[in-house]
């Protein structure tokens, strides 16, 4: 046999081994050769979860904390003292109308009620002395209650046409314009008690039917979750009917007083607890990983490998996700990091 001969099954033995990764025997792998990354991980356990649902509410006066003042009469407005957002004390003046007619009105009423006072006395007068039959007393006496209550009326009206605050409190709305005509259907001041708000919220009808009397929320300033917390309020009542210009449910609660002086018409963010669920299982929303139209997470093994596993989520807040399915309490997951993370690769975990 020639050298060449000889040679060549040792090439071949020789290509063989050089085809296989280092470390490992023939067509063996070795874990030294999967790819690492860096990553956080936590490990799942069950913890009592709130599940919530957020809106957008405003701060409104307290019913029976409000008054609306009308005219008593039709009539023009003649001052206006205060402005719309001003506090105003108990009997402070706020509009007044022009006194002339109401002036006129009382002093009619007066001398209509002195005629009829002068004809009763003269119809019990006959009658008594049997001139004047029984039905003429009874008569004047009907006339003079009649203009004992339009004197009563007409002074009461009097009164009124100077609008005066029934309560300490801000004043809402304020419609009077100086020298415009108002009558008696018409509101012209609102004044409400600052001490005793509400907040109105809006969800959408399939929300509002989850919400029930004495659910608790959590108010913070504004708009977003991230805004500084004003404390807790509880629902009082969720509204019966679907607003037609915002297809919303009307939900009103009672305010925080956690030292914060909310104003009328200021926007609040609450976070409504419509369940909570003592043994729930969850994850950092930085845990989940979309796929398809679901998501999936990453569980590391004993041996440090990360291994996909969908999951099925139920409820979320603004930090962990409620997991139903596909995870056990003792898991171990990727959290921050996990959209860099492969299957098998392994994870060099960075505890919290």
């Amino acid at each position: 046999m020639s050298t060449v001969g000889l040679l060549r099954p040792a090439i071949v033995l020789c290509l063989a081994a050089a085809c296989g990764p280092p470390g490992s025997g023939a067509g063996g792998s070795s874990s030294a050769a999967r790819p690492a990354v860096n990553a956080k991980t936590a490990v799942v356990a069950k913890a009592p979860f709130s599940e919530t649902l957020e809106a957008i509410g405003t701060v409104v006066p307290r019913v029976g904390h409000v008054a609306v003042l009308s005219a008593p009469a039709p009539a023009r407005v003649a001052r206006v003292f205060v402005a719309a957002g001003q506090q105003v004390r108990r009997a402070a003046r706020l509009v007044e109308l022009d006194q002339a007619p109401f002036r006129t009105s009382t002093e009619s009423a007066e001398a209509a009620l002195e005629a009829a006072q002068r004809a009763d006395e003269r119809a019990q007068r006959l009658v008594a002395a049997g001139i004047a039959p029984r039905k003429d007393a009874e008569q004047a006496a009907a006339d003079l209650a009649r203009a004992r209550a339009e004197a009563s009326n007409a002074r009461r009206a009097q009164t009124l046409s100077v609008l005066r605050s029934p309560l300490d409190g801000v004043v809402t709305q304020m419609n009077a314009i100086l020298g415009a005509s108002v009558d008696a259907n018409q509101r012209l001041v609102e004044v409400a008690d600052p001490t005793a708000p509400d907040v109105v919220l809006s969800l959408a009808p399939g929300d509002a039917a989850r919400i029930r009397p004495n659910d608790r929320i959590a108010f913070r300033e504004g708009q977003s979750a991230s805004g500084q917390p004003l404390g807790e309020g509880v629902v009082l009542e969720v509204g019966g009917i679907v607003d037609s210009a915002t297809r919303t449910v009307a939900i009103r609660s009672r305010a925080p007083l956690a030292g914060t002086r909310l104003r009328f018409g200021e926007t609040l963010f609450g976070q409504i607890t419509v369940a909570t669920r003592p043994n729930a299982i969850t994850v950092p929303l930085q845990a989940l990983v979309p796929e398809g139209a679901g998501f999936k997470v990453f569980v590391v093994d004993a041996r440090g490998l990360a291994h996909s596993r969908p999951v099925v989520l139920g409820a979320r807040t603004d930090s962990l996700a409620e997991v139903t399915s596909g995870l056990t309490a003792g898991d171990r997951v990727v959290t921050y990091g996990a959209y860099g993370v492969e299957d098998s690769a392994r994870v060099l975990s960075d505890k919290p």
